[in-house]
């Protein structure tokens, strides 16, 4: 039975790829398409109104009309339509939003997902990305077996409780259809805790005892978690001795670069295949459509219409964004989307740069501000910068400057951040300093405060205070002191902090 299942989805996919590949083919014309229905399906909404979207005739014209936004810009809407207002970014009540850590001064940000967005563009992503996996390797069989998606949580908004919010990856969990649940290898009740220390204990339970699990998708900080303790569990010494059947690990949120070794070590075996894909709160973006190149195939009939700024361009008071037959291959743009959940000209702050376009395929080269993210904590120089203010407060101590990089997973350690500090005036007491600076990050980022829960997937910050005078020594030796010239406040690897904590044991 378990044959003759997977092999209906075998085919159902290769149907799938043929539609797909319409977009690969013809990707302008999809995407005028996709422009036209967003229009069309908002003209009558207030935001559709205001810029009048019944008369705007083509792409360019949006562009002149609508300005481009990021979230502060949009949140005045994004809050009524939470508290139950119809019509205001999107046609009719949006009743879900995903929650994600902002990248100002506000704790979180909150993205419409609309039962179009959520249908049309995250769940269709996930198929298709399913369809791409089927595609490069006919012989899989994880619709003959079981598989798992370590997805979040979903909370009802109290002041107005027909509003849901949490991570889109609990809206896709909970809307799997029943003819697909059967394949899933944990308990539902359990994917969906938010109780991250309670739902990894019992998914490790559960998943321990099921050996033809051959599928998994998931961040990859909780993944080598869950692993981790399903190891534990088993005194097993690897995964395939766990799950013998295992072919595939779906991917995303964070560089998977520094979690290779160590998931090769889980899966010491060429059996196993590991897809990229690019799944956002405002859309499923992309996914890897050829396993031997990580580019990612843009999905470009999904319920989005895709803009690129220029980075030249980005600062500029009206930056000039282009469509997709409009980019060069290789240069570097800041992504702007406009999305069946209500987003209009939206800028989630990522960055790209295209690597074809026969087909159209990117790659994620960062954010649009210093962040890190390694282990999708999504920390921002507005977090950190509130975090150290809100610390020195509280101790007397001043900073004159710092920088902060990620400590990769390494053997059985879990990773961390470490902070290079240049103290002005130090602290009374550095332990109580650093128990300070965790405690406000986690306060500030819900992202950051997650993944530090019980020390779970990342251990308390560490502090290495620096000379006094050594930033300002070492933008000297690069020629680069004064003028614009700043210390980079965080950055996603370890190439500063590893040439400063250098540059320091040459001058010893």
């Amino acid at each position: 039975m378990q044959k003759w299942t997977n092999q209906a989805f075998a085919f159902y996919y290769k149907q799938r790829y043929k539609i797909m590949q319409r977009y690969m083919e013809h990707p302008e014309a999809v995407q005028r398409e996709v422009f036209q229905d967003l229009l069309r399906a908002a003209r009558f909404t207030e935001f559709g109104k205001r810029y009048d979207f019944r008369s705007i005739s083509g792409s360019a014209q949006f562009a002149n009309r609508v300005p481009i936004h990021d979230y502060e810009d949009l949140k005045p809407f994004i809050e009524r339509m939470m508290h139950g207002e119809k019509d205001v970014l999107w046609d009719g009540r949006v009743s879900y939003f995903s929650k994600s850590s902002g990248t100002t001064s506000a704790k979180s940000k909150f993205i419409p997902v609309s039962r179009q967005n959520l249908k049309r563009c995250h769940i269709r992503g996930s198929w298709d990305a399913m369809t791409l996996m089927y595609h490069n390797r006919p012989d899989c069989t994880i619709f003959g077996n079981k598989n798992i998606v370590m997805g979040g949580s979903i909370d009802r908004f109290d002041p107005f409780p027909k509003t849901e919010y949490g991570d889109v990856s609990a809206f896709m969990i909970r809307s799997i259809p029943s003819f697909a649940r059967p394949f899933y290898g944990v308990d539902f009740e359990i994917a969906l805790l938010a109780e991250w220390e309670e739902k990894l204990e019992r998914m490790a339970q559960q998943a321990a005892k099921i050996p033809n699990i051959t599928m998994i998708g998931g961040v990859p900080t909780w993944t080598v978690v869950l692993f981790r303790r399903i190891l534990e569990l088993t005194g097993k010494s690897n995964m395939l001795e766990v799950w013998p059947q295992f072919e595939a690990y779906i991917h995303g949120g964070v560089s998977f670069a520094p979690y290779r070794s160590q998931f090769e070590e889980f899966f010491p075996s060429d059996q196993v295949t590991y897809q990229e894909v690019y799944n956002a709160s405002e859309g499923y973006f992309a996914a890897q459509d050829d396993f031997d190149d990580p580019g990612l195939l843009l999905f470009l009939n999904n319920g989005m219409y895709f803009e690129f700024i220029p980075m030249e361009e980005w600062g500029e008071e009206h930056p000039k964004a282009v469509p997709i037959w409009e980019v060069e291959l290789g240069k570097n743009y800041a992504l702007v989307v406009s999305t069946n959940g209500g987003l209009w000209r939206y800028t989630p702050g990522d960055t790209v740069t295209f690597v074809s376009k026969t087909p159209y395929r990117i790659k994620i080269t960062g954010r649009t501000k210093q962040y890190v993210n390694a282990f999708g904590e999504e920390v921002m120089v507005a977090n950190t910068d509130k975090a150290i203010t809100l610390s020195c407060e509280k101790t007397g101590a001043q900073v004159k400057d710092y920088t902060v990089a990620p400590i990769y997973f390494s053997g059985d350690n879990r990773g961390g951040h470490e902070w290079l500090i240049d103290f002005a005036v130090p602290p009374p007491c550095l332990e109580t300093f650093r128990d300070l600076l965790d405690q406000h990050l986690q306060q500030i980022n819900s992202d950051y405060e997650a993944k530090r829960y019980k020390d779970l997937a990342l251990k308390k910050l560490k502090i290495r205070v620096l000379p006094s005078g050594t930033f300002d020594d070492w933008l000297r030796s690069k020629g680069k002191y004064g003028g614009q010239n700043k210390v980079p406040r965080l950055a996603n690897h370890r190439e500063y902090v590893e040439e400063i904590l250098g540059f320091l044991e040459e001058r010893v």
